[in-house]
């Protein structure tokens, strides 16, 4: 008796803790879209929290349940940002047929955060605030453009016509590789302008030629 009373009890125990469990990631999320929300449609990248929690239909002890600071809540919205592009990214590479094909989803993909107006409105402001975020959030900044550097590279490495490099000279391509497309992106973004097919056509074509041995 005493050991189906302790199953029993476990059981109601994991139940409750997994019901508190997604009722606490929801709030979370609804926080994190409230707050792209906000981003959207004033351009800061650092709103108000009072601002946050009306959105969000929470109170401060609510938000505070989960986040120690307003710093926390930015952190993950990086870190969410990151995660959505690379799996956009990685989800138009997969459809691509061949290795140079990739490369030119990839810098499409890039590309399209300023084409599609509201992918353009939620990037502008963390690429208008990048320096600040960087001096804020160094390691988490860094790690975010190591993970799209490890993307692209990936991608350079398959190309047919590349020489046998190392994987020290492979990263100094795939860093020039990020460096050019979303100088690109910033560009639009600032200027709140959209690339054109002969821009994007021409950037595939010179990076291509760069990063497989033919420059």
């Amino acid at each position: 008796m005493a050991q189906l009373t302790e199953t029993l009890a476990r059981r109601a125990l994991d139940r409750a803790v997994g019901d508190r469990h997604a009722e606490f990631v929801g709030e979370m999320q609804r926080i994190v879209e409230a707050t792209y929300g906000l981003i959207e449609r004033t351009g800061q990248v650092d709103p108000p929290l009072r601002d946050i929690l009306r959105e969000a239909g929470l109170s401060t002890q609510g938000f505070y349940r989960y986040f120690r600071s307003k710093d926390e809540l930015l952190l993950l919205l990086l870190d969410d940002g990151r995660r959505r592009l690379l799996g956009y990214l990685e989800h138009r590479m997969q459809r691509a047929a061949d290795p140079e094909a990739r490369l030119r989803a990839w810098i499409e993909g890039v590309l399209a955060q300023a084409s599609r107006p509201d992918a353009a409105a939620r990037t502008r402001p963390f690429v208008a605030n990048q320096d600040r975020l960087s001096d804020a959030f160094p390691e988490e900044q860094q790690a975010s453009v190591d993970l799209l550097i490890g993307q692209v590279g990936g991608v350079i490495e398959q190309l047919p016509s590349r020489p046998k490099t190392s994987r020290a000279e492979t990263r100094r391509d795939a860093l020039a590789v990020y460096h050019l497309v979303f100088g690109a992106l910033h560009d639009h973004l600032t200027r709140r302008s959209q690339p054109t097919a002969g821009e994007i056509d021409h950037l595939v074509r010179f990076i291509a030629s760069a990063t497989s041995g033919r420059a």
